[in-house]
């Protein structure tokens, strides 16, 4: 007689709103308070994408995020840029990817960082493209600094979040960005006062 298959529920994750200067994130944590993505509410597609590759979850349920990761990123969006640090996080991805996670994690904030040099610094030079794929894989947005990477010119290529919060998000930390604005973005900053 074979022996019965144990079925082992599907991980719960967590499903919360936080309002930001740049527009409402999506905070999602795992069954032990652990942050596992922060996106943005017009990505949330992408988002849940991600989640499906990197944990195997499909379903969130509604569920607060720890007053520890509310606090923790309010106080990043007032100003306290080291808040950040405070943030239990988890991710999935590949070795790759988790190493460059890691090493985004690194770069401290009102610094930035260009894919190559990024590649470099891992050891494969000519991995600036992977570099680049690891970036846009990125499940936590703001925490784990994606946006501290740009082009070799000082460019502002690609962020999952769109651009414009990109721009926000390094003025914020205190980088000098070029004047005036690429055409199509928007200047948030005038937005919120």
């Amino acid at each position: 007689m074979p022996k019965p298959v144990k079925t082992v529920p599907p991980p719960s994750f967590g499903l919360d709103r936080l309002e930001t200067p740049i527009g409402t994130a999506l905070l999602v944590t795992d069954a032990d308070d652990v942050l596992c993505a922060l996106d943005w509410h017009d990505y949330e597609p992408r988002m849940r994408e991600l989640l499906r590759l990197q944990h195997d979850v499909s379903d969130l349920n509604e569920k607060p995020a720890p007053q520890s990761v509310r606090s923790a990123l309010s106080a990043y969006f007032n100003g306290e840029l080291d808040a950040l640090r405070a943030i239990r996080t988890r991710f999935g991805g590949t070795p790759f990817q988790r190493k460059v996670w890691t090493a985004l994690a690194r770069i401290p904030p009102g610094t930035t960082m260009s894919y190559g040099a990024l590649a470099a610094q891992l050891g494969s030079p000519k991995a600036m493209r992977a570099v680049g794929h690891a970036n846009g894989a990125n499940p936590l947005s703001v925490v784990i600094p994606c946006h501290r990477l740009i082009g070799a010119g000082g460019s502002l290529v690609k962020y999952g979040g769109g651009l414009h919060r990109k721009r926000w998000l390094l003025a914020h930390e205190g980088v000098v960005l070029p004047s005036p604005l690429p055409k199509g973005e928007v200047d948030l900053r005038k937005q919120i006062g």
